[in-house]
């Protein structure tokens, strides 16, 4: 994966390519099933509504200008959010499969940047968008180097201590996660604060 992910979105608006897209696909569309699965939806209709919520973006990503830290985010959040509520206009307004009379009042807040479910949505993102980032690019380290970067970045070993834990010096500790930390920072810059 060379291309950075601001990269990946403007290779996306300007000159589109089935990988770049299938790239797109393959780390979003869990997510976004996830949060409508979350919404009331059955497992089909999660399906069926993320499909229509990438196909927004398929079709629209061209007018999408990167404005900052959370742009995207935030502007696939209201794609997502504006295809639940016509989903459930489709359905006489009522999400059925909930029996909660509070749903639109839910709508309203995921709408709202600045509502505590969006905030919450916003978490949920930027924690999925690096969990599935380190699971794609963990193979291209070398183990102990992936091992050193977990011990202290994740699970929040001491360096000294990963070092004789790995036959390493501190130093070769402090490259390894310096090194996955750099690759990481570009894989995901501009999808996460």
């Amino acid at each position: 994966m060379p291309d950075t992910s601001v990269s990946l979105l403007d290779r996306l608006r300007s000159c589109p390519d089935a990988a770049s897209w299938q790239r797109l696909v393959e780390l979003y569309g869990p997510l976004i099933q996830q949060w409508l699965r979350r919404h009331g939806l059955q497992p089909a209709d999660a399906d069926d509504l993320a499909q229509e919520v990438l196909a927004v973006l398929v079709r629209e990503l061209h007018r999408f200008e990167h404005r900052g830290p959370g742009a995207f985010r935030s502007w696939l959040r209201t794609i997502t959010a504006h295809r639940l509520r016509s989903f459930w206009r489709t359905r006489q307004g009522r999400p059925a499969a909930t029996g909660d009379s509070d749903f639109g009042r839910r709508l309203e807040q995921l709408e709202d940047p600045h509502s505590e479910l969006s905030r919450l949505w916003d978490d949920e993102h930027d924690q999925y968008i690096v969990r599935r980032t380190m699971e794609v690019i963990e193979g291209e380290f070398a183990p102990s180097t992936w091992r050193a970067f977990r011990r202290v970045m994740v699970d929040g070993a001491p360096v000294d201590a990963v070092a004789a834990e790995l036959g390493l010096s501190p130093n070769a500790v402090f490259i390894a996660k310096s090194r996955v930390l750099n690759r990481l920072r570009k894989e995901i810059e501009g999808l996460v604060d």
